[in-house]
């Protein structure tokens, strides 16, 4: 009987960040602005790590990626949002909507796993230094972002298996400005309570099993740090680590506040608000934090431009 009433949606209607008109133009410009501050910041970083060999080293290996993952997973929502504020009906296919789902699950998964792998990172250069260049090998460096992907596809499919068991009935607007999973599991006409533990359960793994591998390293960061009896080398080991503390607070701050709540308790224009945190702000600020508080970053810039003044 349940499938009788059920029809394929061919297509869904994404209602966008806001309803009101005359907020759609500022907000085109400020997501716009945005988003040509990420592509521009995250490309930037990329450029600059690849084309300067000092520094090639693990560190920056990890920062590469995740200025990459930064940029594919903001470009994947942001275009699309865009949209929504200048169009009357933002129209996504069912296979588009699909598609981004995929997409935005695979780069959040590898996002935090990319944040734990650079904690790894940070733990092993402060409380292991003798062992570094041995521990973290390129070898070893390619065996952690195997791992780190590797959980972004695990991330997807599981995601997108709990999607397959569920049926879309009249309605397809989706009360959100892309596709995600709870907008989703509200929409349709027979998701049930193992669809939210599956969700709960996949982002549990992808939020907290990070998060605890991060608490741990930073818990041996800071006895080693508090054992340096050199106020000059307490004060680098924290710099070291200041910027990778500011960009997990801001992720993993927004990405709890939104999915390990019970969705009753977050009303999904709130939730909305916390998206736009993670999806498109912090995106922008990656970048900025790690170039504007690294002197290492600062250097090579430095070279590059007055590189480019003098020919």
């Amino acid at each position: 009987m349940a499938a009788e009433n059920t029809s394929w949606v061919a297509e869904f209607i994404l209602v966008g960040l806001t309803e009101q008109s005359e907020l759609q133009i500022p907000f085109f410009i400020l997501f716009l602005g945005f988003y040509v501050i990420t592509v521009v910041g995250n490309l930037g970083l990329i450029t600059l790590i690849a084309l300067n060999s000092h520094l090639h080293t693990p560190m920056y290996f990890f920062l590469l990626n995740l200025s990459f993952i930064d940029f594919s997973y903001s470009t994947a929502l942001t275009p699309k949002m865009l949209m929504g504020f200048i169009v009357r009906k933002n129209i996504i296919s069912y296979a588009g909507c699909m598609t981004q789902f995929f997409f935005f699950c695979f780069f959040v998964f590898s996002e935090s796993y990319i944040l734990s792998a650079m904690a790894y990172d940070r733990y092993v250069a402060i409380c292991k230094p003798l062992l570094y260049r041995v521990t973290m090998s390129p070898q070893v460096c390619s065996y952690l972002l195997s791992g780190v992907y590797g959980m972004g596809v695990f991330g997807a499919v599981a995601h997108m298996g709990n999607l397959q068991f569920l049926s879309f009935c009249a309605d397809n607007v989706i009360n959100h400005y892309m596709c995600d999973i709870v907008p989703l599991l509200e929409l349709s006409c027979n998701s049930s309570f193992t669809n939210l533990l599956v969700v709960f359960v996949v982002v549990a793994i992808g939020i907290v099993v990070p998060i605890v591998t991060i608490f741990i390293s930073y818990g041996f960061i800071l006895s080693s740090i508090l054992h340096i009896s050199a106020k000059e080398g307490r004060s680098k080991a924290f710099s070291t680590c200041t910027s990778h503390i500011i960009v997990v607070s801001l992720f993993f701050g927004s990405g709890t506040f939104m999915y390990l709540k019970p969705p009753s308790s977050l009303p999904l224009d709130q939730g909305k608000l916390s998206s736009v945190f993670y999806t498109a702000v912090v995106p922008m600020f990656n970048p900025l934090i790690y170039s504007l508080r690294n002197k290492d970053v600062k250097i090579a810039l430095k070279k590059i431009l007055s590189r480019k003044i003098f020919s």
